[in-house]
C-alpha cells in the first residue's frame, strides 16, 4: 500500500504529524476521523521528500520493539489465566510510562469491551499492525488457539529482530571507520594544509599540481563548508523520493541485486524472511494462497516480490509453489530443493522453517565475509587519501627548498 504523510489535530488540540500506509487518501481520512483526529493535510510520501528530516519520532508512532513487548506481555497474562479484557487492562497499567503504547492499548481495550474481536480491534489501529500480524491473530481466534498464535508471533518477532540486529551490529564498525576517515580528512584539509598555504604563496613559485588540488579542496571546505550538509540532505532526499516511486524502486532494487557480494546477501535475507513468514502463516492454518499474498508484502526487494507474484499466479491456476520459483532463477538452489521436498512430503511449513534457520546462518557468514573484505578496503583507501595529502604537501615543501637554494 502507498505511504502517506498527514497532519491532524487530536482531541487535546495538539498537532500531530506522522506517516501511515493506506489504500488511498480517502481511506486514510476516514481512519483518522474514526480515531477522533481532525485531518488538516494528507499528501503522498513521495511528494514530501524532505519530510524525513523531522526530528524525533512522530507522535503516536509505535515501534517494532513496542509491538514485540505488547505481544510478549499479552501472551504472559493470557497464559496466567486472565481473560482478554483483564489482560489488556493490566497491560494498560503496566505501560503507564509509555505514552504511545499505553494509548494504543487503551483504544484496543475500548474496542474489545465494545464487543469487538481482538483482531478487529487491532486492525482499527490503522498502520500499526501488519497484515501478517492481523491474519495470525484472526486465525488463532477462529481456531481457539490465541495463546499459541501469540507465542509463535513472539518467536517470529524475536527472530526477525535478531536478524536485523545482526546486520545492524555488523555495520557499526565500518560506519565508525568511515566517520573517522572523513573527520581525519577534514581535519587535515581545514587545519593542517592551511598552515602551509602562506609559505607556499610567499615562495613565488608555482606549486605542483597535486598540491594545487589539495589546497583548492582545503579552501573550498573553508569557504563553502555549509554546502556539504546541504549536499547530503539533497542526495538522501533524492534517493528517498526514488525509492518511494514504485517504478524507480524496481530499477534500484534490480541494481542492488547486481552488486557483487551485496546482491547475494540481499537474496539470502529475502529467502530467510520469505521462508519464516510463510512457515509461520501455514503452521497457524492460513491457506497457502492467502499466506503468499501476505508474504509478498513483507519482502523488501521489489524484484524478489515480483518473482513471488509469479508463484501466486501459478497457485491461482492450480499449480505448485516450487516450479515457478525455480523458473524465476532467483532463489538459491538449496532453498528451492527444500521447498520442493516440503511440497512433495506434505510438510511444507516444517521445511520452510528449516530453510529460514539455514539462511539465518548463511546471512551471518555472508556478513562476516563482507566485513572481512570491507575493512581492509576502507583502511587502505583512508591510507591512500591521507598519504596523498601528505605527499602533495611534501612536494610543495621540497619545491620551496629548491627555490631557496
Amino acid at each position: 500500500m502507498p505511504l502517506y504523510f498527514y497532519k491532524a489535530v487530536g482531541r487535546d488540540g495538539e498537532s500531530i504529524e506522522a506517516e501511515r500506509e493506506a489504500t488511498d487518501e480517502t481511506a486514510l481520512l476516514l481512519a483518522l476521523q474514526n480515531e477522533g483526529l481532525l485531518p488538516i493535510r494528507i499528501v503522498p510520501a513521495s511528494s514530501k521528500p524532505f519530510a524525513w528530516l523531522r526530528l524525533g519520532r512522530a507522535k503516536g508512532a509505535i515501534s517494532h520493539k513496542e509491538i514485540t513487548l505488547f505481544t510478549h506481555e499479552l501472551l504472559t497474562l493470557l497464559q496466567a489465566g486472565l481473560p482478554l479484557d483483564r489482560a489488556l487492562n493490566t497491560l494498560l497499567e503496566l505501560t503507564a510510562t509509555q505514552a504511545n503504547l499505553n494509548a494504543l492499548i487503551g483504544r484496543v481495550l475500548d474496542s474489545v469491551k465494545g464487543g469487538a474481536q481482538l483482531s478487529d480491534a487491532l486492525e482499527q489501529q490503522s498502520g500499526v499492525f501488519s497484515r501478517f500480524y492481523l491474519n495470525l491473530i484472526r486465525a488463532g481466534e477462529a481456531g481457539g488457539a490465541l495463546e499459541l498464535v501469540l507465542e509463535r508471533l513472539a518467536q517470529y518477532l524475536e527472530r526477525s529482530k535478531e536478524l536485523r540486529d545482526t546486520v545492524t551490529t555488523a555495520m557499526i564498525y565500518p560506519a565508525i571507520l568511515v566517520t573517522l576517515s572523513a573527520l581525519s580528512l577534514i581535519l587535515l584539509l581545514t587545519f593542517v594544509v592551511p598552515q602551509f598555504t602562506e609559505m607556499f604563496e610567499s615562495a613565488g613559485k608555482e606549486l605542483p599540481v597535486p598540491t594545487q588540488v589539495v589546497v583548492g579542496v582545503a579552501e573550498f571546505l573553508r569557504d563553502f563548508w555549509w554546502t556539504l550538509p546541504l549536499l547530503v540532505v539533497a542526495v538522501a532526499s533524492f534517493f528517498r523520493a526514488q525509492l518511494n516511486d514504485p517504478d524507480r524502486r524496481m530499477v534500484w532494487d534490480r541494481r542492488f541485486l547486481k552488486i557483487p557480494g551485496v546482491g547475494d546477501l540481499i537474496i539470502k535475507v529475502e529467502v530467510a524472511n520469505f521462508s519464516r513468514t510463510l512457515a509461520t502463516l501455514l503452521t497457524n492454518g492460513v491457506s497457502l494462497l492467502t499466506a503468499m499474498g501476505i508474504v509478498k508484502e513483507t519482502l523488501g526487494n521489489k524484484v524478489v516480490a515480483d518473482k513471488v507474484n509469479l508463484a501466486i499466479e501459478s497457485l491461482k491456476q492450480g499449480g505448485g509453489l516450487s516450479a515457478p520459483l525455480m523458473e524465476a532463477e532467483l532463489f538459491p538452489s538449496l532453498a528451492l530443493q527444500m521447498i520442493k521436498l516440503g511440497e512433495e512430503s506434505g510438510k511444507l511449513d516444517e521445511m520452510l522453517d528449516r530453510v529460514a534457520m539455514t539462511y539465518d546462518k548463511e546471512i551471518r557468514n555472508a556478513i562476516q565475509r563482507l566485513l572481512a573484505l570491507l575493512e581492509p578496503i576502507l583502511i587502505v583507501g583512508l591510507g591512500i587519501m591521507i598519504g596523498g595529502i601528505i605527499i602533495s604537501v611534501l612536494m610543495a615543501i621540497l619545491s620551496v627548498n629548491d627555490l631557496a637554494f
